[in-house]
């Protein structure tokens, strides 16, 4: 059965919906509440309260109702000053008010007689530190918490394990390989976490961890949110229902906006191998891997129409190249040369193939290890295993992250800002396609990503007692897993003498290649040097978007 309804009925139905929205939506910006009374302490009714962010000039203003209370939702983070005024009393003016992302912060105000002209002022810095409205657990960390902690990698997920309850996540899983699980709020799964940014979703919907700094195949961070442009974030347990969606910690961001000052900062740092020991596998007389790390950004915001419009702007870049060692078997030259002789002096010889398989092994002179006996069984002794190189594979990190977000008020009761996040990188590293392959220089796995977020907030206030707002969020989450020689086509060694339908091979690069320095003696029971090609070497791309 099919049932029509009119647009009028629809539009009541929306309306029904938005405004209820408003009531127990989720948010991302804090409230300001409390009660007024008298020097008796009866409540005091009809009180102008007025409320106003120092840094921005937005004001909102509402009155007490019958019982004295009066509550001030959907403030924009930041510093405030509320003023309370009413016939017969004296001015209150409460300054330093702070307001976190997500909070209530009570402002209880004792009025005096007297004149309205005359003011009695009060510092917010006196304020109960506790929060008595609700009975949510969890911590605030604020720009001003974290800018002088030394943080690696500039990322912010770090910073969540400053807060109560929060530790390493129990499985510790991801299906990117190489990378870890995110963090365990009081016991719960790392991917039963729910990460918002600016209010809105900002969850990789595959593996339910933050789209924005979730790692790709080098087991750090694909994007990064700039630490300069994140003003609060909290990280919540216990919250209340309207936050919903998992059951284990709410992570709720909330970036910066520019105000009325024009601030702006520049910033790079570097690590250099120049500066560090040796890595603990990469022993001489082998090259020493390269590190070599540098983050650099800056960052921007100010007025456009002072008290009215206004920008920031975040850029980061991050660029890595370093060498992954790992000890490994591969054929000597004097093995190959033995090899070679031996099949030359047999009536079939050395193969074309053969020759160009033998190429793919490194043989770099000084990335031999001292003291390994190069016998007939290469690296191998019965079933001992004494690795003979040192392979350093050239694997990098190279990253650009943009944010850009605009606050403007079209007039006191109504409100809008919007923000886009940008984030563009490849990756490439070893062992990322199967634990087992990959291990040779020329053989990683490459894995570009990209993310793009937007959010858009529209707050109207609809009388001194209801605010609506208004919500769009969007995120896009684009990865793909490659092999680094994907490019190279195995017909051109003449590994596919097979036809197929195109003329060509079905893979993308080498595929893996198992070769044993002894006879078998039976199926698997020979040992084999470190293979070349990459395993598993299908494209694993994704894309994801609500």
């Amino acid at each position: 059965m099919k049932v029509r309804l009119g647009a009028g009925v629809c539009f009541l139905l929306i309306s029904i919906s938005l405004l209820s929205t408003s009531l127990f939506a989720q948010t991302f910006r804090g409230t300001i509440l409390g009660t007024v009374t008298d020097p008796q302490g009866a409540v005091v009714a009809g009180a102008t309260v007025n409320v106003r962010n120092v840094n921005t000039g937005l004001e909102r203003s509402t009155a007490t109702s019958g019982d004295g209370s009066y509550s001030v939702p959907e403030l924009p983070i930041g510093t405030y000053t509320v003023t309370v005024s009413q016939t017969g009393f004296q001015k209150s003016v409460t300054s330093n008010v702070a307001v976190d992302v997500a909070s209530e912060k009570r402002v209880d105000v004792s009025m005096k007689t007297g004149q309205v002209s005359e003011t009695v002022e009060v510092s917010g810095e006196t304020l109960p530190i506790v929060e008595t409205t609700t009975d949510t657990l969890g911590g605030v960390l604020t720009q001003e918490t974290v800018k002088d902690l030394p943080i690696n990698g500039r990322d912010y997920t770090k910073l969540i394990y400053l807060n109560p309850g929060v530790a390493g996540s129990p499985d510790q899983i991801t299906d990117s390989p190489g990378s870890f699980g995110e963090f365990s709020m009081n016991g719960a799964r790392g991917r039963s976490n729910n990460f918002l940014l600016d209010g809105t979703d900002m969850n990789d919907g595959y593996r339910n961890n933050p789209a924005i700094n979730e790692a790709g195949v080098f087991a750090t961070p694909a994007t990064i949110l700039p630490i300069d442009a994140v003003s609060d974030m909290r990280v919540l347990s216990n919250f209340q229902p309207e936050f919903g969606r998992n059951g284990g910690a709410i992570v709720n961001i909330v970036t910066k906006s520019g105000t009325n000052a024009l601030h702006g900062d520049v910033f790079e740092y570097f690590r250099n191998n120049a500066l560090d020991a040796r890595n603990y596998f990469d022993q001489s007389p082998a090259p020493k891997a390269p590190f070599h790390n540098n983050q650099f950004g800056g960052a921007i915001g100010g007025p456009i129409v002072k008290n009215k419009t206004f920008f920031f702007l975040d850029y980061e870049g991050q660029r890595e190249n370093v060498g992954v060692v790992s000890l490994t078997c591969v054929p000597t030259p004097a093995f190959i040369q033995q090899a070679t002789a031996n099949a030359t002096a047999s009536p079939a010889g050395v193969s074309p193939v053969g020759q160009a398989i033998l190429n793919f092994w490194p043989h770099n002179a000084a990335n031999y290890i001292p003291g390994v006996i190069a016998t007939d069984a290469g690296c191998f002794s019965g079933t001992s295993f004494s690795p003979d190189y040192t392979a350093i594979a050239p694997s990098f990190n190279n990253l650009s992250s943009f944010i850009a977000k605009v606050d403007h008020s079209f007039s006191k009761n109504n409100n809008i800002t919007g923000r886009y996040f940008f984030g563009d990188s490849t990756q490439q590293f070893p062992l990322a396609l199967n634990a087992t392959g990959g291990q040779l220089p020329g053989f990683d796995t490459v894995t570009p990503t990209r993310v793009q977020l937007v959010s858009v907030s529209d707050v109207q206030v609809v009388s001194p007692t209801m605010v609506n707002e208004l919500r769009y969020g969007w995120n896009r989450f684009a990865e793909g897993f490659f092999p680094q020689d994907r490019s190279f086509d195995p017909s051109s060694i003449g590994l596919c003498n097979v036809p197929v339908t195109f003329g060509t091979c079905h893979s993308e690069g080498l595929p893996i290649i198992l070769l044993s320095p002894t006879p078998t003696g039976g199926s698997g029971s020979a040992p084999t040097w470190k293979s070349t090609g990459t395993v598993r070497s299908w494209p694993r791309p994704r894309r994801r978007a609500p």
